[in-house]
């Protein structure tokens, strides 16, 4: 009877990763059955996290909700387990694997940033909120996915890289919609005041070539990122590589897609095609190949 249940809480995880990320389901479902539950599991309350800060509630109910949802976390760290599916399922993820709570609150930590949202000034607070809000999840996923090698702090700085360079990523695939509709602004003020980028007027009329050099930039930062995360692969289990750096690929392959749409991440949603997924997962095993 207890396995049934378990098992209803991990399929309401995987519904939730399948519906809300296309590409890291792709990736993450191709791991082992335990490894991908565990990851499903994870991404579960990350969304819940994020879609507490996105929804369309006024800013008290929003931060109260953050707190009811870190309030949890506190009972579930003591050993109590919210009557939850969510909460259910990262039990048995915490029994089964060498889990700590520390990146789960920040997390959240990130998400009290982006509800009390602040000017990023330079490229190393961006790289501060992008740890919180990504890296974070890095470091969730690493006891999952290098269960042999063992975690050193050079394996947690690749996790955190990762995290860090998809992050970003997001930023230069969101700009427009970013500015339209949250009225925010993640590119560093920094970088905006010296390639002189008026945002609104490329918003309004597409990105001109100030704005490429910064979009750039930050493109090769978020790429400095998932090369620090490859060249330390072979130190992930051996049946997790592949998904690994499958989901590197394809979130990199976005950069790719906003270039082929001349840069304009100002008017509309870049993401990688089907046809160049499957390009980029047949050169994820040929790097596997030669490793």
């Amino acid at each position: 009877m207890v396995e049934t249940e378990l098992k209803k809480d991990y399929a309401y995880c995987e519904k939730v990763i399948k519906a809300s990320s296309k590409s890291f389901y792709t990736a993450f479902s191709k791991l082992p059955k335990d490894k991908a539950k565990a990851v499903y599991a994870i991404y579960a309350f990350c969304r819940q996290a994020d879609d507490t800060v996105d929804a369309n509630e006024p800013l008290a109910l929003k931060k109260e909700n953050l707190a009811i949802l870190e309030a949890e976390l506190k009972e579930f760290e003591k050993g109590k387990t919210p009557n939850h599916p969510m909460w259910r399922a990262l039990r048995d993820v915490f029994n089964r694997y060498a889990m700590t709570t520390s990146p789960f609150y920040d997390q959240l930590e990130g998400q009290k940033r982006d509800l009390d949202f602040q000017e990023i000034t330079d490229l190393a607070a961006l790289k501060d909120y992008s740890y919180y809000v990504a890296g974070s999840v890095g470091l969730m996923l690493l006891p999952i996915l290098a269960t042999k090698s063992g975690i050193t702090e050079s394996l947690k700085e690749s996790a955190v890289s990762l995290g860090v360079a998809m992050q970003i990523t997001n930023i230069l695939r969101d700009v427009g919609e970013d500015y339209r509709e949250n009225k925010r602004v993640y590119l560093p003020t920094e970088l905006l005041d010296r390639h002189q980028v008026d945002l609104a007027q490329n918003v309004e009329k597409g990105p001109d070539n100030n704005f490429i050099a910064l979009w750039e930039e930050l493109a090769e930062e978020s790429s400095r990122g998932y090369v620090e995360f490859e060249d330390s692969i072979s130190h992930y289990d051996s049946d997790c590589r592949f998904p690994v750096l499958v989901s590197s690929k394809l979130y990199s392959g976005i950069m790719d897609s906003v270039r082929k749409n001349n840069y304009d991440c100002l008017s509309k949603r870049n993401y990688v095609p089907e046809a160049r997924m499957m390009e980029l997962i047949l050169e994820t095993r040929k790097i596997l190949k030669k490793r």
